[in-house]
């Protein structure tokens, strides 16, 4: 069987193993009293976040993440970490947004509903996960008398762990209820009227052919367009409060460039000496993982054929160890003991030894009699009784029949038991190496812990992939050479200070800080940081991410104040706090560069609506401006003009009031201006449909939601708290 698929066909030894991630957690209703005024990990409409609650469905989270990992045999970062921390904050504060709405709704469970959610009766389905754990080994169907045992044998164990787990799947399910119920009670609520009906069918079945001619802005050049400072602070004064320019949540900005710390000659030639020396020693270790472990930057080493290699691209690698393309015929003609490399590999030098090779595709079919992995010797031989039975009457011309009839392998018996395409590195051992030893056609069984498989080995390349040992090492600057950049980054922040703090105009020291940095050789970039949920991106330290969060929020921050330079691996990173935005109405440091294009664009658009009033058809027009009559299909549902783009201000108009033959007037839209004539309307007759009313059915359980996250105002206060930073 395929590795991927142990966490998958794993017995269900306990009651629904994967819901208990979400049901491990103490909700709100059961850690009231919780008095202190911080705002600790953060604040859903106005209440602080119980810290037992989020930390509890933190360890969930990541113990969950973290199996899954080790079992792709992927590294569980830091990054992955705080993922997983990301996970379970949007399960806490999404149970405490429907917990309130819950009981503003009344909405409860009663035992009788509960019991009849879980066995699928009263009208409510077998739920996927319950009908696959508790089906019947011989038909595959869901069998209620199994989850009927398993429910009775919680209930009455006097074990503590058996007792919890059943409470907490309890807890899961009568959530999900309330969840579905809520979210049923909210789409009743949600209709169309026949007016909306019949307005809804002609705008998806009404089209509109119009001619058009186009000017656009792009047809005058923006430094044509003279914009002095008063009339851009009277544009400011005007429209400060209007939506599009609105602070939807506070949030303060920086620049930032980095300068990155580089090897000297000096190190790159200790490095080539040390990877020369790494090789004529891996030839002659006695002990490979050991030395592996001892010399390389990845700590892995295994002489199982998880260890093999792959070209770079293949669609395995994600699980696989890889080499580039053109090292492919370098491996495949060596042979085991042999030295490769050193080569370049994703950024890495690597020396490679061969200890092995397996096939490189593999094709067989197998019967699964299931022991579920009992350690049960009775079951065991129990099972390996009816396999060798069974395997006297097995031939290639009637083993799909068998797999129909006694597999317990669901996910193959489809395919009438194949398993296509794969190498031994995916397979558990005793299975992979009997698929890639036997011969071709070689009809046998082999135990493993799924239990007993009766396999016929179909095909098998002749083509090898190497199993390796691998070290991997990169350059990387000495501390003399990052001495030396850091040398330069405090000169170079020095002089931006000094010349920053001499300006007053807060515009002025953020074009100063560019002009710098940029004249030094170095690309500035912004950051913008979010006040009510602070992420940091493009860095790849939590202390350097600690050190921008402090420059913007700790003390008195001010716009103009410089970090120290901020050491980020094999860069250093000068950063400036270029704005500090509230919610709400903005500066007008914060919209000038905005406002000025919206000023510009309206002065192009007042230029071109002068130019095209004069003509008395779109053919005149069109000669005078040197300019083609276009012709499209409009819809009012899709309201993108063929030969422009997206125009819904365009096309409103020509839908609510223009007449056929008619010509509008200059009309302002996205790219342009527009003088459209309508040339005919084509109409599908919409009396076939006579539903008296016509009930929505919209997808708004995302929509929902995210209005309710909208509105409670939530605060994730995490990241600040982590960097020693409180509101």
């Amino acid at each position: 069987m395929k590795n991927k698929m142990k966490s998958k066909q794993i017995a269900l030894t306990l009651f629904l193993v994967p819901t208990l991630i979400f049901s491990q957690v103490t909700h709100p209703s059961e850690t009231a009293g919780n008095s202190e005024k911080q705002i600790g990990y953060g604040s859903v409409a106005g209440e602080m976040v119980d810290f037992e609650m989020y930390e509890e469905a933190c360890k969930a989270f990541q113990t969950q993440d973290s199996v899954q990992f080790a079992q792709q045999q992927r590294e569980y970062t830091q990054k992955d970490q705080d993922a997983s921390a990301d996970k379970a904050w949007n399960y806490v504060v999404e149970t405490i947004l429907f917990e309130k709405e819950y009981e503003a709704l009344g909405i409860e469970v009663s035992q009788k509903e509960f019991y009849a959610y879980l066995f699928g009766t009263d009208g409510f389905p077998v739920l996927p996960e319950i009908a696959q754990g508790f089906s019947d080994p011989a038909t595959g169907l869901f069998n209620a008398k199994l989850l009927e045992e398993r429910i009775e044998e919680m209930e009455s164990s006097n074990d503590e762990n058996t007792q919890k787990l059943w409470e907490d799947s309890k807890k899961y399910y009568t959530d999900r209820i309330k969840q579905e119920k809520y979210f049923s009670t909210v789409k009743q609520g949600l209709y169309a009227t026949k007016l909306e009906e019949a307005e809804a069918y002609s705008s998806q079945n009404e089209i509109k052919v119009i001619s058009y001619v186009l000017r656009r802005y792009s047809e005058i050049n923006d430094d044509e367009i003279e914009i002095t400072d008063s009339e851009l602070l009277k544009y400011y004064e005007e429209h400060k409060n209007d939506k599009k320019y609105e602070n939807e949540y506070a949030r303060r900005e920086v620049r930032f460039f980095d300068i990155e710390i580089n090897p000297s000659k000096d190190d790159s030639l200790k490095f080539e000496n040390e990877i020369i020396n790494l090789k004529n020693s891996f030839g002659t270790a006695a002990n490979d993982s050991l030395f592996v472990i001892q010399n390389s930057d990845v700590k892995f080493y295994s002489s199982a054929k998880i260890a093999t290699a792959v070209p770079e691209g293949h669609e395995k690698e994600q699980y696989l160890q890889s080499y580039p393309q053109y090292m492919d015929t370098v491996f495949k003609a060596c042979s085991i003991g042999e030295i490769v490399g050193p080569y370049e590999s994703k950024g890495n030098v690597v020396i490679s030894k061969v200890i092995g090779f397996t096939p490189t595709r593999i094709k067989s079919r197998h019967i699964l009699l299931a022991t579920n992995q009992s350690n049960n010797n009775k079951v065991i031989d129990q099972k390996q009784k009816i396999a060798d039975s069974l395997i006297k009457f097995i031939t290639k011309e009637n083993f799909e029949e068998f797999v129909t009839k006694y597999s317990d392998d669901k996910g193959s018996m489809p395919t009438g038991g194949l398993l296509d395409n794969f190498i031994e590195a995916e397979m558990v051992q005793e299975f992979a190496t009997f698929c890639a030893t036997k011969p071709i056609g070689y009809i046998g069984t082999v135990k493993t812990d799924f239990g007993i498989h009766i396999v016929e080995v179909l095909e098998r390349d002749a083509t090898m992939f190497p199993v390796l040992a691998s070290i991997h090492k990169s350059l990387r600057a000495s501390q003399s050479a990052t001495d030396v950049v850091e040398i330069e980054a405090n000169n170079l922040r020095n002089e931006l200070e000094s010349e920053i703090s001499k300006k007053t105009d807060l515009k002025a020291k953020n074009e100063l800080f560019d002009t710098i940095a940029e004249r030094a050789g170095y690309f500035v970039r912004p950051l913008s940081i979010l006040e009510n949920a602070p992420k940091i991106y493009g860095f790849t330290t939590e202390k350097a991410e600690d050190e921008i969060l402090k420059l913007a929020y700790l003390g008195d921050v001010k716009i103009g104040d410089i970090s120290t330079p901020i050491k980020d691996n094999d860069r250093y990173v000068i950063a400036m706090v270029s704005s500090i935005q509230v919610k709400g109405v903005p500066t007008f440091l914060d919209v000038e560069n905005s406002m000025k294009r919206d000023l510009i664009e309206e002065k192009k658009a007042a230029l071109l609506t002068t130019q095209m009033l004069e003509d008395k058809s779109l053919k005149a027009l069109a000669k005078r401006t040197k300019k083609e009559v276009i012709k499209a299909e409009i819809s009012f549902e899709n309201p993108i003009i063929t030969g422009a783009g997206y125009e819904p201000e365009i096309v409103g108009i020509v839908f609510s009031s223009l007449k056929k033959g008619h010509f509008t007037k200059p009309l302002k839209g996205k790219i342009g201006i527009y003088v459209v004539q309508i040339e005919k309307s084509i109409k599908i007759d919409s009396s076939a449909n006579n539903k008296d009313e016509m009930v929505a059915e919209y997808d708004i359980d995302s929509q929902l939601l995210a209005a309710m996250k909208k509105k409670a105002e939530i605060i994730d206060n995490r990241r600040f708290l982590k960097a020693g930073i409180r509101r």
